[in-house]
């Protein structure tokens, strides 16, 4: 796995998003309800929005733009108007540290 530091645990608050770039791909880091940390593609399908700037709900991210929400372990939207899925990128946490890979997506 050729995982890079993203951002420290503590950079995410539960129910939120972060964006970082990693080898020039914009990543959107999210922290779940339940306190899971995910990493997506940062940018909507429909509309080339940042889904960091958006609404993080139980185990979707929300974009503000036009309603469209991705599930934070799949990628794939849960409703219109975007119909394509973001990339999800795999996620090591090692100790304070979130290692993302945006070379190996998993979606």
């Amino acid at each position: 796995m050729t995982a890079q530091r993203a951002c420290g645990v503590g950079d995410v608050a539960v129910g939120s998003a972060l964006r970082v770039e990693l080898d020039g791909v914009a990543v959107c880091v999210v922290q779940d309800s339940a306190g899971a940390i995910h990493a997506l593609g940062d940018t909507c399908t429909h509309g080339e929005i940042s889904l960091a700037e958006g609404f993080v709900e139980d185990d979707a991210i929300e974009c503000w733009a036009h309603g469209s929400q991705f599930e934070l372990t799949t990628g794939k939207p849960k409703n219109l108007p975007a119909y394509e899925p973001v990339p999800v990128f795999p996620v090591t946490i090692d100790g304070d540290d979130v290692l993302v890979d945006v070379q190996n997506p998993l979606t």
